[in-house]
């Protein structure tokens, strides 16, 4: 959430060089900028400062401060983040307290921690490279956001995974041919969850929340005319931002309706209170987020209501994964 509010501002753009020293001053309103370097200023250096000149050259400080401390905050966060694996893996680890399976799990957990601290670092350059035929507003890339996204959406699963693993018991539940249908869709339904979660980096990253502002037509169509605008017909995916758009539609769309037939073919087969329980829960949410996305499209993304709806991603998906784990398998 301090990612996607820091990027909704476009102002994180001033933070993204460590290296740089800022001084402030307020004389009146805007705010005045002055920019040193603690060696040398390079062009390198600065051009995140378009970012001031273009677009925000009427922030006070005040406006400044806050941005500023979404980003430190963000970044400290992380840090903290780390650490909470790190040590107490490291002290489980040397006590002894761990078995074999464990022990592997924790290993991918602190490497996945540290592959995403190392991702975000690599998203943040890609804001200051300088990109001579682009005229648009000076962003980090939606690919490295998207990785970034994903890398974090993993680690968050993984986590949460070994988590319900070890704290709820496994249902003991007659293998019948409905309970491995069951199983399936509940499977297949994650994982549209977490790529309809995973597409929504490319529309944060491209702004493309803002392209059409209505539902369920996109403008006065259902298909835009501009939806295969780039050439070659790929790129669209990925950069053009009435396909993003589009295709986060489809997805979102898809999901909550995976979601309705899970729940619905649920209620056919006999299962425990706590799973029927996760499968209830699990259509709720699904229910809140297409709410909150429409919601999020109609009043021109605000920022609180991106975050939330950014935060109901994870939610669902967190429902989605305690519905796995209900229908888990039990060790012969």
């Amino acid at each position: 959430m301090f990612s996607n509010i820091t990027r909704r501002t476009h102002k994180a753009c001033l933070m993204m060089a460590p290296s740089l020293s800022l001084s402030f001053s307020e004389e009146g309103d805007p705010l005045s900028c002055k920019v040193r370097h603690r060696t040398a200023v390079s062009h390198e250096n600065v051009l995140c400062f378009t970012v001031f000149n273009s677009l925000n050259h009427d922030m006070t400080l005040t406006e400044f401060k806050f941005i500023w401390y979404m980003e430190y905050s963000h970044r400290m966060w992380g840090r903290v983040v780390g650490l909470a694996y790190i040590l107490p893996a490291a002290y489980f680890w040397q006590k002894g307290w761990l078995s074999r399976p464990m022990k592997g799990c924790v290993l991918a957990l602190c490497g996945l921690v540290c592959f995403q601290g190392l991702l975000g670092w690599y998203m943040v350059k890609s804001g200051l490279e300088e990109k001579p035929d682009s005229y648009d507003i000076p962003r980090v890339s939606q690919y490295r956001l998207a990785a970034h996204l994903g890398s974090a959406l993993v680690l968050y699963s993984a986590s949460l995974w070994t988590g319900l693993s070890l704290l709820l018991p496994r249902h003991k539940l007659p293998e019948t041919h409905q309970l491995l249908r069951l199983r399936q869709y509940a499977h297949g339904t994650t994982a549209l969850i977490f790529l309809t979660a995973l597409s929504g980096a490319f529309v944060a990253g491209l702004d493309a929340g803002l392209v059409y502002n209505s539902f369920p037509k996109m403008g006065d169509r259902w298909i835009p005319d501009d939806l295969l605008a780039f050439s070659p017909v790929l790129r669209n995916i990925f950069e053009n931002p009435t396909t993003v758009q589009f295709d986060h539609r489809i997805l979102g769309i898809a999901s909550v309706t995976a979601v309705t037939a899970l729940y619905l073919f649920s209620r056919k087969i006999p299962l425990p209170r706590r799973t029927r329980m996760a499968v209830t829960s699990l259509l709720a949410v699904a229910c809140m987020q297409v709410g909150l996305g429409i919601g999020t499209l109609l009043l021109y993304v605000p920022t609180p209501l991106a975050a939330t709806h950014q935060s109901g991603s994870l939610a669902l998906l967190s429902m989605a994964l305690w519905l796995m784990s209900e229908l888990r398998r039990v060790p012969k």
